[in-house]
């Protein structure tokens, strides 16, 4: 009996600890193939963010996904430009990875823009020029 206990304890576990895969469908036209996209989560590690974030983001503020996607574009190439000549080492420690040819989605794509507003902000570092 403990067995099975354990066994059946053990195999509910391994169940809950499998990674969970969200898989949306995009519609298309009728004749045209779906389409599979992978979810993206944007993790931001600075832990002054989420605050200042929750202080100054107000639904009426919000603006399309076009508009997120050309301005994070912009950032990003600064950002990465920055990155690759050693400026502002302190705070711009990493490389982005990004591509505009990809759509992230509007709450990545948000989250990205007010954390590069976020670091004009807090540091002075111009990333919308």
């Amino acid at each position: 009996m403990k067995k099975l206990i354990f066994s059946l304890i053990t195999l509910i576990a391994v169940w809950a600890c499998t990674p969970q895969k969200e898989i949306g469908r995009q519609q298309a036209d009728a004749g045209t193939v779906a389409l599979d996209t992978a979810a993206f989560v944007l993790n931001i590690i600075d832990p002054e963010f989420e605050r200042w974030y929750q202080m100054r983001y107000s639904p009426a503020l919000d603006h399309s996904n076009d508009y997120y996607r050309s301005m994070n574009n912009l950032a990003v190439n600064n950002w990465n430009n920055y990155f690759m000549r050693g400026r502002f080492a302190r705070v711009i420690s990493s490389y982005i990875s990004w591509s505009p040819a990809i759509d992230y989605g509007l709450d990545v794509n948000r989250k990205l823009n007010w954390y590069f507003r976020f670091i004009e902000e807090r540091y002075r570092i111009r990333l919308f020029i």
